[in-house]
C-alpha cells in the first residue's frame, strides 16, 4: 500500500489545509519527513505518519480495493463447521448473498485501517463516515448482535458465509401438530397420487376431531417441498419407473461405428382404427421397427394386430435380405422381443430359462450379439434405445397416425385426448399399410436432421448410404435364409425315425408326422424343426440343437382305413427303404463271421501246478445209531486231466469242421 504522498494529494484531507501551498508551508514548519519526488515535475513527497490520524484513514480507505478479498490471517483460536457454514450460504436467496457481500466490503475497509495500526474503534468511526453506515451497525457485524455471532469468531476467509442472514426473512411454514403432518404425508405420498387439496381436506376433518393444529394448505406445500426431496415424492407418488426417467439420459457417441454394425428394435401401437377383413370390430395395429443406430435410418418393419415373435422374426429377415447381417442388436426384455425363436441360448436375466434342450435362436446362429435394455416393473427403458425417440413428440405418430388419409380414424394419444370425431371412421388395412410405407420412406429421406452424424444437414438415408458403401457387411446365404423365413419347433425323434409337430395340432385335427432317412441316427434325440406355418404338408428342415443342418423330412399323410392303393404305395416305400438299407449293410461288412473266427489264435490250456496242500474228504457211515468216520482218498491227476482234455478236444473238432465247411463252399 502507498506510503508517500504529494502536497496536492494531501490537500483537503481532514484536519489539513485545503491548498497545496499551505500544505507545503505546514510541512516545512512542522518538519515532516520528506523525500525527493522521482519523475516528472519533481518536488517532494511526505510520509503517511506525518499526517493526522483522520487524514491517514482517509488516504488508506482510498487505497482499499473494492474486492471482497483481503489478506488472510489464519486463526487457531476459533473452531466451527466450515462445510455447514458454506452450505447454509449456498441455500440462501441471491439478494441475501448480495447483502452479505456489501457488509464484507465495509468490514474489509475497516480491517485495512486496523492493519495499518489504527485502533479498531477509530477504524469503525472512519469507515462509518466514509460509507454512511453507523458505527454501531459495523460493530454488530464484527462483534455480533441479537444472538448472532460476529465475524471475529470466524476466519477471514469465511466472513462472507458468516455475514449472511441466518433466516430467510419470513416463516416458511406455520406451526403444525406432528400428528397432522404425519397424516398429511401418509395420505399424500402414495401411488394413487391424490391431489394436495383432497389430502388437506381430510387432514382438516381429522384435526377437528382430534384437536390437532392444522396450518394452511400453502404451509403444507412449502413444508413438503422443504423436507421431502422431489425425487422421493416422484418415487412414492408415481413409482420407480417415473423416478428412473428423472435421471438424465446418457449421451452415446456413434462416430466410431458404421452403418449396419448395430441395430435396435421396438414396437409401436398406432392411434388409428383399422378395419381388417374377417374381423367384426376395427383394431389398432402395432408395428415393429428396426433402426440403424449409426444413421438412425429405419431399415425394416412389419405390422400386425399384436406384438408377436413372427412380426419381429420376419421384419428382421427383411433387414438381413436387403442390407445384410448386423453385428449387434438391442431389444427390450419383453416376452415378444426376447422369444426363444430369436434369442434361444442367449443368457437372459428376466425372461425364460436357458436350457440345454432349447433350440439355438436366430440371433446367436447368425453371430449377432444381443444387448438387453433394462426392464423396471414391466416397463422398458426407452432411454436405452434410439428408436424410442422416433415415437415421441413430432415422431412417426405425428406423420402416420394423423395423416389426412386417416381423418376420422384417429383415436387420440390417450383416453383423455379423444377427438370430437372419435370412432367415426376406420381405414381399410390396405390403405393403412400404404400410408405407413410412404411415410417411413419420407421419414428416412427428410434432410437437416439434428443427430450426431447428420449434423443438421444430412438425412438418415444420406448418412446410412455414405457409411454403408465403405462398411464391412455380412450377407446371408440361402441356408441362413431358412432361419428367419421358417418357424422353429423343438421335437423328439420317435422310434420309427418320425417326428410330430405340435404346430399342426388343433381341436379335432391331427398333428402332422414327418419322416426322413437321416433321422434314424437321431432316434430319441431332441432336434429342431424349421417349417413353413402356412404349408404344413411341405417338407421340413431338421437341425440339431446347436444349429447343425441334418436334412429334410417329408410329411407322412394319414390315409383312409380301407384305402388299399395308398397302403400298397406305403408298402413299396417301406420295401425300398429296407432294400436300400440291406445294400448299405453289405457295404459295411467286408469280412464274414467265419473269416473273423479264423483270425482267432488257438488257445492252449495252461499247465496245472503241483498241489502242495491236499484237503482230506470225510464220509459218514452209519452203523446202527453210531456214525463212523471214513477217510476218502483224494482224486488223482489221472482222474482230473482226462475231463479237461475232453473239452479241449471238442474245441479242436469244431475248428476242423469250420475248415471243412469252407473248403466245401469253395469247391
Amino acid at each position: 500500500m502507498k506510503q508517500w504522498f504529494t502536497a496536492q494529494e494531501i490537500a483537503g484531507l481532514p484536519e489539513l489545509p485545503t491548498t497545496e501551498r499551505a500544505v507545503q508551508l505546514k510541512a516545512k514548519r512542522e518538519g515532516w519527513e520528506a523525500q525527493q519526488r522521482i519523475g516528472r515535475g519533481g518536488g517532494y513527497e511526505y510520509h503517511l505518519h506525518n499526517l493526522p490520524e483522520a487524514a491517514q484513514a482517509r488516504l488508506l480507505l482510498q487505497q482499499v480495493s473494492t474486492s471482497l478479498e483481503l489478506q488472510q490471517q489464519v486463526r487457531k483460536d476459533v473452531t466451527y463447521d466450515r462445510d455447514a457454514l458454506w452450505a447454509n450460504f449456498e441455500r440462501k436467496k441471491e439478494h441475501q448473498k448480495e447483502t452479505a457481500k456489501a457488509k464484507l466490503l465495509v468490514l474489509n475497509r475497516m480491517m485495512a485501517l486496523v492493519d495499518k495500526g489504527i485502533t479498531l474503534k477509530k477504524a469503525m468511526h472512519y469507515v462509518a463516515q466514509e460509507t454512511g453506515k453507523s458505527a454501531a451497525t459495523i460493530k454488530g457485524w464484527y462483534f455480533g448482535a441479537g444472538g448472532k455471532k460476529g465475524v471475529q469468531h470466524f476466519q477471514r476467509g469465511d466472513w462472507l458465509a458468516a455475514l449472511v442472514s441466518g433466516h430467510s426473512g419470513q416463516r416458511e411454514f406455520a406451526d403444525c401438530s406432528p400428528e397432522a403432518w404425519d397424516f398429511f404425508k401418509a395420505d399424500y405420498l402414495r401411488l394413487e397420487a391424490p391431489s394436495r387439496q383432497s389430502c388437506y381436506e381430510r387432514v382438516k376433518r381429522a384435526g377437528e376431531s382430534k384437536g390437532w393444529q392444522v396450518p394452511s394448505i400453502d404451509s403444507f406445500r412449502r413444508r413438503m417441498d422443504k423436507e421431502v426431496a422431489f425425487p422421493t415424492q416422484v418415487l412414492m407418488r408415481e413409482g420407480e419407473h417415473a423416478l428412473m426417467r428423472l435421471y438424465p439420459s446418457q449421451q452415446r457417441d456413434v462416430s466410431t461405428m458404421h452403418a449396419m454394425e448395430h441395430i435396435n428394435g421396438d414396437g409401436y401401437m398406432h392411434n388409428v382404427w383399422v378395419q381388417v377383413e374377417g374381423l367384426d370390430n376395427p383394431v389398432r395395429m402395432k408395428t415393429w421397427f428396426w433402426q440403424d443406430v449409426y444413421s438412425r435410418r429405419i431399415l425394416g418393419w412389419r405390422t400386425d394386430f399384436t406384438e408377436n415373435k413372427e412380426m419381429i422374426r420376419l421384419s428382421f429377415g427383411d433387414v438381413v435380405e436387403q442390407f445384410g447381417i448386423p453385428s449387434h442388436v438391442t431389444i427390450d426384455n419383453t416376452r415378444a422381443a426376447a422369444n426363444k425363436c430369436l434369442t434361444g441360448g442367449v443368457a437372459n436375466r428376466y425372461r425364460f430359462k436357458v436350457k440345454e434342450e432349447d433350440p439355438v435362436g436366430i440371433f446367436p446362429m447368425l453371430g449377432v450379439q444381443v444387448h438387453w435394455t433394462s426392464v423396471l416393473n414391466g416397463q422398458g427403458h426407452g432411454q436405452a434405445k434410439p428408436i424410442e425417440r422416433a415415437f415421441g413428440v413430432g415422431g412417426l405418430g405425428e406423420y402416420v397416425d394423423k395423416h389426412p388419409a386417416f381423418a376420422g380414424a384417429w383415436t387420440g394419444s390417450s383416453p383423455m385426448d379423444k377427438p370430437e370425431n372419435y370412432g367415426s371412421k376406420a381405414v381399410p388395412l390396405d390403405t393403412f399399410t400404404k400410408v405407413l410405407n410412404q411415410e417411413i420412406l419420407a421419414w428416412n429421406a427428410r434432410e437437416k436432421r439434428n443427430t450426431q452424424m447428420a449434423a443438421g444437414h444430412k438425412s438418415f438415408n444420406q448418412v446410412f448410404e455414405d457409411s454403408y458403401a465403405n462398411a464391412p457387411i455380412r450377407k446371408a446365404t440361402a441356408e441362413q435364409r431358412r432361419l428367419w423365413m421358417l418357424m422353429a419347433e423343438g421335437v423328439r425323434v420317435q422310434k420309427d425315425a418320425s417326428i410330430i409337430l405340435e404346430a399342426g395340432g388343433a381341436v379335432g385335427v391331427g398333428k402332422n408326422r414327418y419322416h426322413g432317412a437321416e433321422l434314424f441316427n437321431h432316434i430319441g434325440q431332441q432336434l429342431v424343426v424349421r417349417f413353413d406355418p402356412y404349408d404344413l404338408h411341405a417338407a421340413v428342415f431338421v437341425y440339431s440343437l446347436d444349429g447343425r443342418y441334418i436334412g429334410q423330412a417329408e410329411c407322412v399323410h394319414a390315409v383312409g382305413f380301407r384305402d388299399n392303393s395308398l397302403a400298397r404305395e406305403h408298402k413299396r416305400a417301406r420295401t425300398a427303404m429296407i432294400k436300400a438299407t440291406k445294400e448299405q449293410a453289405k457295404l459295411q461288412v467286408r469280412m464274414t463271421a467265419l473269416e473273423a473266427a479264423q483270425q482267432l489264435p488257438l488257445e492252449e490250456a495252461p499247465a496245472l501246478p503241483e498241489p502242495k496242500v491236499i484237503q482230506p474228504r470225510f464220509g459218514h457211515v452209519s452203523q446202527g445209531n453210531t456214525v463212523r468216520v471214513v477217510e476218502l482218498e483224494p482224486e488223482s491227476d489221472a482222474q482230473i486231466v482226462p475231463e479237461t482234455n475232453r473239452y479241449e478236444g471238442l474245441f479242436h473238432r469244431a475248428v476242423r469242421q469250420l475248415h471243412q465247411d469252407k473248403k466245401a463252399q469253395e469247391i
